[in-house]
């Protein structure tokens, strides 16, 4: 399985402390946000990554993670123009990812516990088309929301709704297969003017092959100045508590 981490984004809910940087260039408590996604697809199994980059400080995002070596991970660059969305950020990976299913994580997303190298094989090995892991948040306004049916099965998704129809989101955290690009060709911008990821996995639901696992973890965006604090105080408690690895460091740094 191939990685994509997606870096681009104008972060405008950071302001100011994005005039001057790329918001995955901020520090999360000990190490740079980007840092987290990356050690993510590592923990899976991932060995060839691409990092999709955009707006500002691109050449430092580069300087700062190199060739991916000291993760372990084979790193690769492409550059989003614009802020397009994440399906569109995806379908600039098609060359790179091939024949090969792969896992999609947002920059931005920092996870704290069991590890994703099971899901990632659970998906890869069935007959899924898409899937992503759903969290409960008391704020799913912000974010694509979950409905449901009566048994509990994923029926659709709603891109920021202003009246959630539950607490469930899909995190940052998305499996696709390459039939997906055919997919994300066809969408239509939404009304913010991007290409939605929820559309890409609403289009597998229809006939099941959407695969969706609640995430047993804590999780956080850091999208925002509260969820930026929020991300910090959770990688220090997973600290304190002996969870989180030693910060990687360049060889000779």
């Amino acid at each position: 399985m191939k990685g994509i981490v997606l870096a681009g984004g104008t972060a405008t809910r950071l302001f100011p402390l994005t005039i001057v940087t790329n918001k995955h260039l901020l520090p999360i408590y000990d190490r740079p946000m980007i840092y987290y996604p990356i050690e993510t697809l590592a923990s899976m199994g991932v060995r060839e990554a691409m990092v999709i980059v955009g707006g500002k400080s691109v050449g430092d995002v580069v300087e700062l993670l190199g060739d991916g070596a000291h993760f372990g991970i084979q790193l690769t660059y492409r550059y989003q123009e614009g802020a397009k969305g994440i399906a569109h950020a995806i379908g600039l990976a098609r060359d790179f990812v091939g024949d090969e299913a792969f896992c999609c994580i947002l920059g931005d997303n920092i996870l704290r516990g069991p590890g994703l190298a099971d899901v990632a094989r659970e998906f890869e090995s069935g007959p899924h088309g898409a899937g992503t892991l759903l969290y409960r948040v008391p704020d799913p306004e912000r974010f694509g929301v979950a409905e449901l049916d009566e048994s509990g099965r994923v029926i659709g998704f709603e891109e920021k709704p202003q009246h959630p129809k539950s607490d469930l989101i899909p995190i940052g955290v998305y499996f696709l297969r390459p039939d997906a690009f055919g997919v994300i060709e066809h969408l239509a911008p939404s009304g913010r003017g991007e290409f939605e990821i929820t559309d890409v996995l609403n289009h597998y639901i229809p006939d099941r092959r959407l695969f969706t696992r609640i995430y047993e973890g804590h999780w956080t965006d850091a999208g925002t100045v509260p969820s930026l604090l929020r991300a910090a105080e959770l990688a220090r408690d997973d600290d304190l508590a002996g969870r989180l690895a030693p910060p990687v460091v360049r060889p000779g740094g």
